[in-house]
């Protein structure tokens, strides 16, 4: 299974890129089994709602908000392998 990796981001967040550079090492790591999605919020306003985002960045699994803010490149890996096989 393919684990889906969404982040919400703004251009005006420092805290943002960070947050890519964990799932972009991850993806690297991982492979094919991970797909990522990167959502600037003010873009994608639908998704802000259903996922009652309140601030950036946040990273959802699988549908689910797993990560408000930065998480380590090592926790990211550890959500992301615990849900392929789900």
């Amino acid at each position: 299974m393919v684990v889906k990796v969404e982040i919400f981001v703004s251009q005006s967040c420092p805290y943002c890129p960070m947050a890519i550079e964990a799932a972009d090492k991850v993806k690297s790591t991982i492979g094919d089994g991970i797909e990522i999605e990167k959502l600037d919020v003010s873009e994608n306003p639908d998704k802000i709602k259903e996922y009652d985002i309140m601030s950036v960045p946040v990273i959802a699994i699988n549908g689910k908000v797993v990560f408000t803010g930065v998480p380590t490149e090592e926790e990211l890996q550890a959500a992301v392998t615990s849900r392929m096989d789900d």
